[in-house]
């Protein structure tokens, strides 16, 4: 960075875990302020985030937002590296540098990443799907895309406070599973409400000829969840650990499947077991 260049600070916070972000740039924190917005906050100094980031800006590379992404370490640091940008982050100082053009799809990959590595190390992960908060308590909707992620969350009825349609965020907290609204949008393109709930039941998605809850094993619960896991890196603990995780989760959370048709007439079945004493009765 050249000496006495201006520095723009925002820190993003998600999951209640604040990201900073400096660059010489204020279009592009301004294209943050828009891509973030309700989870973005102005900072004056350096002394504010969880986690820090500087962003170098450079030319468009001549590849693809969806080409493969590597996450690996490098003695202590990790890597992140994908044809649009590379970033190297340490967890012992707990920051990191990004390489990247001015878009927003690079530094939704960098955050994704540094979520899913920090998460790891508490129980919780990032999940493919919607979620919600109806009557207080959160409801998450997993699917593989085509499932029915943004059909249900279209369908959803005024009072329901949508969380996000496409990744949902799952902390381990003192008193149980907590869902976390996100920034990370699906085909509604609309960022999550910034609100927190604690997570009543998942529901495995399907699309079929009628509305049905259904029970299934601890093994198809299991599976259901890891399928739809969001993890990058190539580390044989952090792997093991997530997969922990997500047998943990499956004893204490309800895991069931979610048979619907695409009308709102589903939300009157979800919203049944939302009252029922254990979140999924109907």
């Amino acid at each position: 960075m050249t000496a006495g260049a201006l520095r723009h600070h925002a820190r993003i916070v998600i999951g209640g875990i604040a990201v900073g972000v400096e660059t010489q740039d204020g279009a592009f924190l301004r294209l943050l302020e828009e891509r973030y917005s309700g989870f973005i906050e102005a900072a004056a100094d350096r002394n504010y985030a969880d986690y820090e980031f500087v962003v170098d800006l450079a030319p468009p590379a001549d590849t693809s937002p969806d080409d493969d992404i590597r996450v690996f370490r490098q003695g202590r640091q990790w890597l992140f590296q994908r044809g649009d940008f590379r970033a190297e982050w340490d967890p012992a100082t707990r920051r990191g540098r990004i390489r990247q053009s001015a878009n927003p799809y690079s530094i939704d990959a960098v955050l994704r990443i540094v979520h899913t590595l920090v998460l790891a190390g508490e129980g919780g992960f990032l999940l493919h799907a919607a979620s919600a908060v109806l009557d207080g308590k959160a409801f998450a909707f997993a699917g593989v895309s085509g499932a029915g992620k943004t059909t249900i969350s279209r369908l959803a009825p005024p009072d329901v406070h949508l969380l996000t349609d496409e990744i949902s965020y799952v902390r381990k907290e003192a008193d149980g599973y907590v869902a976390y609204g996100t920034p990370f949008a699906g085909e509604l393109a609309k960022a999550g409400e910034n609100l927190k709930a604690p997570l009543a039941a998942v529901y495995l998605l399907a699309q079929g000829p009628e509305n049905r809850i259904d029970e299934v094993s601890a093994t198809e619960a299991a599976r259901g969840l890891l399928t739809n896991i969001l993890f990058f890196a190539e580390d044989t603990d952090l792997v093991r650990a997530v997969f922990q995780s997500a047998l943990h989760l499956v004893e204490r959370v309800p895991v069931r499947r979610l048979t619907f048709v695409p009308d709102a007439r589903v939300w009157e079945l979800i919203r049944r077991g939302a009252r029922s004493a254990d979140g999924w009765h109907a």
